[in-house]
């Protein structure tokens, strides 16, 4: 059966292509759609007026009549589609007027007929469709239809080929959701029915690269069923160049060597202060790195200590990395004798490449590193930093705190902002590596590494753009189940500038589909650099939430009102107190403070009351995650509440109670230092904020339901 929906579907694309066309008109689509079992109505083609009272009077009922042109794409703005018509006078008037508006339109085009389609009963309008996406390739879409389907943007996207159960997600994953539910006494849409349409136009897609876009609108939804009222397919242009693909074997043997090295080449050496290749190797050499460190300059005996070579196929023994600080045009040239040195990996400093319009520079590298098996880093970095390696290869300020967390950076500004918040927080990172034009390695094949890494706990990268948004999909999808993958993608605001012949293509913006598709594969999406960056200092410190009951202790009511906006806002749910756990709580709340969710225990309490809710909220098994609001006072001052917060989760940790306890301190400038001591005992604490610490919070929350560790998916 699969093999004969293939056979019928490549005779209608091979037709199309062999006329030079590459738009299906709607009877074409019509055939794709039914060989897919996609559900379309009944309909027919009618050469002339009288064939189109013919046509009608078999459906019966009124009719919906709309031009056929592979010339016209958009037939409702060339006047060609009219619904509701009834009676032969009717359908000959509104077959005539129909072609007569076409050719005004268009009065090269070539008309072939009017579809006469029987008329769908009212229903909801939705669009499924498919559309090729640059970077991730085949994506599915689904949204409210119709009309104001461009208006109204109200759509989401994921990779295809969906199954079944992500199809219906998607359903879920629109802000007018509960409209498809059933609201104002309208009846739920058959939900199933709907989703199955969205599976088999994935699978449409898959199976025929070549088709560019697939739009069903409007879909007709009702209570008993869901049917394509018009579809349209658009082929592709061209054939895109494929990347040079590597096993995870290949990755995670060449990144092994890059990220830990035995042996480092420096080409470009030097010992003139101020050149970037005297800035590596004192990197090297001040940061202690173990292994052997190998300058190349032909115009030097010795380099800060070392015996330098003139050419790197001079170098004892195997190097694992060469380290390039030399002009571009000098590049490819060096690039050839790494290669023929066998070194597996090639670090490129320089500028000078794409990034300045250089591409065919870029490009004779690329060649030559594909040529040799050599795996480029760059080129216009700031290098790379592997802290346990104690390695900073790059030219900038050393960093040697080391951690769990990874952080990468297309940008070198974007990179040393990192390292500047990672000293300043001290942040402990297991790695910092530039990307630069990513001209061969990318994030794929870092999280590749970092996902196996024992010392990475959590990966942070800031990207402009993937080159494989697929590799990067597999990569995330393997990753996060064992440990967090925070992005920052920037350019949400150059999204949806190109041209499309479809309403889905249209919908397609670059961003919308990121942000869809990150979330498919169990990222977490950063809002901004300051986010992405206390995402990856926090969540490795948080334990894993073991359920969905959050509840606020606060000795302030206004924080409490605050921190309850937060959590709603991130997705999260307060917890409703049970009556016995309610009863508890006011034991230890004077009359004018307020049990409930927040539990507010007012500003004047001693740090005894602060420590009993506390331990309530920890011990309650039906409780699975404390924010504290912290009110500055002589009464309770910063340090005492720091210090009794930390040992009292500490202790339950030690038996095994290991919930998240995020803390929001407000108060005078020693809650920055009381901040600063919970964070470091495993309590993330921000002063004088809100926001911060149930964000963090929600972002545990969307990693741990990713990695399958909570019920429930993650929808907007």
């Amino acid at each position: 059966m699969a093999d004969d929906r293939v056979t019928r579907v490549r005779a209608v694309l091979d037709a199309v292509r062999a006329g030079g066309r590459t738009a299906l008109t709607a009877p074409e689509g019509k055939l794709l759609a039914e060989a897919y079992g996609i559900a379309v109505p009944g309909e027919a083609v009618a050469g002339d007026a009288e064939e189109a009272v013919a046509c009608a009077a078999r459906f019966g009922g009124p009719v919906v009549m709309k031009i056929v042109s592979p010339d016209i794409l958009h037939k409702t703005d060339a006047g060609g589609v009219v619904v509701g018509v009834e009676g032969a006078a009717d359908v000959r008037a509104a077959f005539h007027r129909i072609v007569a508006d076409a050719r005004a339109y268009a009065p090269g085009a070539r008309i072939e007929g009017v579809q006469i389609q029987e008329l769908l009963p009212p229903g909801q309008e939705l669009i499924v469709g498919a559309v090729t996406d640059p970077t991730f390739g085949k994506v599915v879409a689904f949204g409210l239809g119709g009309v104001l389907v461009e208006v109204l943007k109200d759509v989401t996207f994921r990779l295809a080929p969906v199954d079944a159960e992500e199809a219906l997600s998607m359903l879920d994953s629109v802000r007018a959701a509960e409209v498809l539910r059933g609201v104002r006494g309208r009846a739920a849409v058959d939900r199933a029915a709907v989703a199955e349409q969205i599976r088999r136009v994935s699978e449409l897609v898959t199976d025929f690269p070549e088709i560019a876009e697939v739009d069903l609108n409007p879909v007709i939804a009702t209570a008993d069923g869901a049917v394509a009222a018009d579809i349209r397919v658009l082929l592709a242009t061209g054939t895109p160049k494929e990347r040079r693909r590597y096993t995870r074997a290949e990755i995670l043997a060449s990144m092994r060597r890059l990220m830990q090295p035995t042996s480092v080449a420096v080409i470009g050496a030097s010992n003139e202060t101020g050149k970037i290749g005297n800035s590596v190797m004192r990197n090297l050499v001040d940061g202690g790195f173990a292994g052997e460190i190998h300058p190349v300059n032909p115009r030097a005996d010795d380099i800060l200590g070392h015996k330098a070579y003139k050419s790197v196929t001079d170098v004892p023994g195997e190097v694992d990395v060469a380290v390039f600080a030399i002009p571009a045009r000098f590049v490819a040239a060096a690039l050839e004798e790494v290669g023929r040195k066998r070194i597996p990996n090639a670090v490129l400093i320089p500028s000078g490449f794409a990034e300045t319009g250089e591409h065919a520079l870029q490009d004779e590298v690329v060649a030559v590193a594909e040529r040799y098996g050599v795996r480029l880093l760059g080129p216009n970095i700031y290098g790379y930093y592997s802290t346990w390696q104690d390695l900073c290869a790059t030219f900038c300020t050393p960093y040697d705190v080391k951690g769990g967390v990874a952080l990468t950076s297309q940008s070198g500004g974007i990179g040393m902002a990192v390292l500047g918040f990672a000293r300043t927080t001290k942040t402990g990172v297991s790695a910092i590596v530039g990307l630069g034009n990513k001209a061969d390695l990318d994030e794929d094949d870092l999280l590749t590494w970092f996902g196996e890494d024992p010392h990475t706990e959590c990966v942070a990268m800031h990207l402009e753009d993937l080159k494989d948004g697929r590799a990067f999909v597999a990569a995330a999808r393997a990753t996060v189940p064992r440990k967090p993958v925070v992005v920052l993608k920037a350019g949400r605001t150059a999204a949806g500038a190109r041209a499309a012949g479809s309403h889905t293509g249209a919908l397609a913006g670059d961003d919308a589909v990121y942000d869809d598709i990150l979330r498919q594969a169990g990222v977490i999406r950063a809002p901004g650099l300051n986010d992405m960056l206390e995402y990856a200092r926090a969540l490795p410190v948080l334990p894993a939430p073991r359920g969905d009951n959050v509840v606020i202790i606060t000795g302030a009511g206004g924080s409490g009102v605050l921190l309850s906006d937060a959590v709603t806002d991130h997705g999260l749910s307060l917890m409703e107190i049970p009556p016995d756990l309610d009863a508890a709580f006011r034991e230890f709340i004077p009359p004018f403070g307020a049990a409930g969710n927040p539990v507010d225990i007012t500003g004047g309490e001693p740090p005894a009351t602060y420590e009993a809710t506390i331990r309530l909220g920890l011990a309650d098994p039906r409780v699975h995650a404390l924010v504290l609001g912290y009110w500055h006072t002589i009464v309770t001052p910063p340090m005492v509440f720091a210090e009794l917060t930390a040992r009292v989760v500490a202790e339950f940790r030690a038996r095994g109670v290991e919930k998240p306890v995020v803390a929001s301190l407000a108060g005078d400038v020693e809650v920055e230092e009381a901040g600063q001591y919970l964070f470091e005992r495993g309590v993330v604490a921000y002063p004088y904020t809100t926001e911060k610490p149930v964000a963090v919070l929600g972002a545990k929350y969307r990693w741990a339901r990713a990695a399958g560790l909570l019920g429930g998916r993650c929808t907007r």
